[in-house]
């Protein structure tokens, strides 16, 4: 299991029209291959900021096949016009656990 973690810088003003964007955007990565859950968290020391974290199998199943894929095009589309910036992405794998995590 791996983590993809994206910071979202997005255009101020726009957090309610990205958020709403994101959840119509949610059913997209669902159906992906190799993909097991979407969380989308805002940051509250930096306003605009959000951080997106999705569960996927493997790195190949985020790179790849979602990449190349239709859905991730309109993942785009729903939510790209709020992009202050490019997106951060980075992939993690869990190093340490303790407890449940919600």
């Amino acid at each position: 299991m791996v983590f993809e973690i994206a910071q979202i810088e997005i255009v101020a003003g726009k957090a309610e029209e990205f958020e709403a964007g994101v959840s119509q955007a949610i059913p997209l990565f669902m159906r992906a291959r190799g993909c097991n859950g979407v969380k989308l968290h805002r940051t509250i020391e930096h306003s605009g900021r959000y951080l997106l974290v999705v569960e996927w199998t493997t790195v190949e199943d985020h790179m790849v096949h979602f990449r190349a894929s239709s859905d991730f095009q309109e993942w785009r589309r729903l939510v790209g016009p709020f992009f202050q910036t490019a997106p951060v992405v980075v992939h993690t794998e869990l190093a340490v656990h303790s407890g449940q995590f919600i």
